[in-house]
């Protein structure tokens, strides 16, 4: 039977079954099997298809699966691993066996240019410190320094002598690999020559990219059982030439550990351009202002914690430094007293935005706790024409308030060769009836929001004597002892400082008959004929006659050094205005006459305790 459709056999063969593809000749083959065998052929394709899509769909789940595997791992590292760290169990040291029999010593920097008297308050000196630190190391030694000039350069060749305490530091470090000691540095200066030759693995922190601000950290950490911090940096003048003052801390691994955990988060760090959106486990705080570290402090109970900036670089239960200074003004009972390099309640030097954190706090101890505040700020060519201004506007809050006292000194070291080497009151420190705050940045806005900076709290606790010498007492002394020193310059109305490479020059604006039409208003009790409590020696609410009588011999050793040369350019009252001869301003001496019925009284009290009455219309 012959199938339709099939014609067009050449030579035997079915041409068209051939260009169909199938290759069997269509004689003799039945039309069934044909098709029989073309749906065959057509299953296992399909099925072929059907496997080679499945195929592909599982090779997509394995790439989407593994890709979602590979997110979760780097989302686990960057949560528990967002920072290196190293060797964080080497030493056994744990939050859990640590020391807190702790041993503090002050250590300052007193230029030569700056004398005090012999019976005055002296303390370690910072050189000596730093050399005795060394000596206790072991293993290793962790610095953060803002600067790294231990080596005094040509140009300053004048000062070579002065120099010879960084040198010899920087033999030291350069030494410590010699005695199997490793030295490692965090450092936000690229490129320092001195640090290539330290010695040390130097790990440097891009500030610029993180926060576009600076690394002003000033710390050691040894062993992680012994620190320093303060204001000091690896310079020779703050071993020469600048007035510096920090505190070491021995066997008080607890503490250590703390301030370890700070130089690790700076230590990770290294080459990165970002900040983790998470830090690691193991640089969260060990203690903050809220639970403080129970310490037993050179044989006395004392609470302390260390703090730190900005806060993006504050990891969790870490307290900032603006969060440490605010406890320890909002918990002073008595009296504030700040030492500081610059005070600048502005965000920058070149804006005119308000930054109020740490002004209203001042303005509320003043007016609403009633509490006493003393300024000691530092007085160079560096110093911005607005600090008076917001000085006086804190010293005019107490015009006509019984119970509100501030006052406000400048520091400037007379006879300082070159003010351009600094030699300045470099201190940043507060001292309440209740505690301390070491820190390393000035009382500026922008220093705590960009800048990288760490603090120290230490309070002594409320059943402790008040005439235990602890560590608080030890910095109030430092601090009175400064206060009254031949070296400060009260703020006073009707005067203008000039802080510059000339040194203060006194210049009377106004004559007294220009102050007023009528009689001066004076406040009641300040300037009677009677014998009154001077302001430096007024009674401490809740002190007994036997503890004011105290406190007030021991000040009285620090008030006699107030006119010790003479060269304070102040006036006692109002009737020595008038009487008052300027001589040698080169000099920086002012002749006062008038004042020989009491020589040995302060010199500006009477201005100072009258809480700015004197100002003079339109002056500020």
């Amino acid at each position: 039977m012959e199938l339709r459709g099939t014609r067009g056999i050449v030579g035997g063969q079915d041409t068209k079954g051939q260009g169909l593809g199938f290759g069997y000749p269509v004689t003799g083959i039945p039309a069934s099997s044909i098709i029989t065998a073309v749906q065959q052929q057509d299953y296992s394709a399909s099925v072929w298809l059907r496997r080679r899509d499945k195929l592909e769909h599982s090779q997509q789940k394995c790439i989407v699966i593994f890709a979602l595997v590979c997110c979760f791992a780097v989302l686990v590292a960057l949560i528990f691993s967002a920072v290196d760290i190293w060797g964080e169990d080497e030493d056994g040291i744990t939050e859990e066996n640590c020391s807190k029999d702790c041993r503090v010593v002050l250590v300052e920097n007193i230029p030569e240019d700056i004398s005090f008297l012999n019976n005055s308050t002296s303390h370690l000196p910072l050189s000596i410190g730093l050399y005795n630190l060394l000596n206790q190391a072991i293993r290793v030694v962790e610095i953060v320094s803002p600067q790294w000039l231990l080596n005094s350069s040509d140009n300053e060749s004048s000062f070579q002598p002065a120099g010879r305490q960084g040198r010899a530091l920087l033999s030291s470090l350069q030494g410590l690999k010699a005695r199997g000691i490793q030295l490692k540095i965090s450092s936000g200066i690229a490129n320092s020559t001195e640090l290539s030759k330290l010695n040390a693995e130097v790990h440097y922190i891009n500030m610029a990219a993180l926060t576009k601000g600076n690394l002003h950290s000033s710390f050691w950490v040894v062993d992680r059982k012994h620190f320093y911090i303060g204001s000091a940096s690896m310079d020779w003048r703050s071993l020469a030439t600048r007035k510096e003052l920090g505190v070491l801390v021995y066997n008080c691994s607890c503490l250590a550990l703390d301030l370890h955990k700070v130089f690790s988060l700076y230590w990770g760090l290294q080459y990165k351009d970002f900040i983790p959106s998470f830090w690691s486990k193991r640089l969260f705080a060990v203690s903050n202002r809220d639970t403080p570290l129970n310490l037993t402090i050179n044989g006395t109970k004392a609470l302390a914690y260390v703090s730190s900036s900005p806060d993006v670089f504050i990891p969790k239960h870490r307290s900032s430094d603006l969060e440490a200074i605010a406890r320890v003004i909002q918990d002073a009972n008595h009296f504030i007293y700040i030492s500081i390099t610059d005070y600048l309640p502005l965000m920058g030097r070149n804006t005119s935005r308000y930054w109020s954190r740490i002004d209203s706090l001042i303005r509320e101890a003043l007016i609403l706790r009633n509490v006493r505040v003393r300024l000691l700020i530092s007085c160079s060519e560096k110093t911005h024409p607005l600090t008076f201004n917001f000085v006086w506007s804190l010293r005019s809050l107490c015009m006509e308030q019984a119970n509100c006292s501030l006052e406000a000194k400048f520091f400037n070291p007379r006879g300082q060769r070159d003010v351009s080497l600094e030699g300045i009151n470099h201190n940043r420190f507060m001292v309440t009836d209740r505690a301390i705050y070491l820190g390393n940045l000035d009382w500026e806005g922008e220093e705590f929001t960009f800048n990288a900076g760490a603090g120290l709290v230490i309070s002594k606790l409320e059943d402790i004597d008040d005439r235990n010498f602890t560590v608080v007492e030890q910095l109030q002394a430092a601090f009175e002892r400064d206060w009254f020193s031949q070296y400060t310059i009260p703020l006073q109305a009707n005067k203008f400082l000039v802080c510059n490479k000339h040194q203060i020059k006194p210049i009377v604006l106004l004559k007294p008959s220009q102050l007023h039409d009528g009689p001066l208003p004076i406040r009641k009790g300040q300037h009677n004929k009677g014998s009154t409590l001077p302001r430096n020696h007024h009674k401490v609410a809740g002190q007994t006659p036997d503890e004011t009588r105290h406190r007030n011999d021991r000040l009285s050793k620090l008030t006699r050094q107030g006119t010790a040369s003479g060269l304070v350019p102040v006036m006692d009252n109002y009737q020595e205005r008038g009487q008052m001869k300027m001589s040698r301003f080169d000099q920086k001496q002012v002749e006062i006459k008038g004042n020989a019925d009491n020589p040995m009284e302060l010199p500006g009290q009477s201005a100072e305790s009258s809480g700015g009455r004197e100002i003079a219309n339109g002056f500020v």
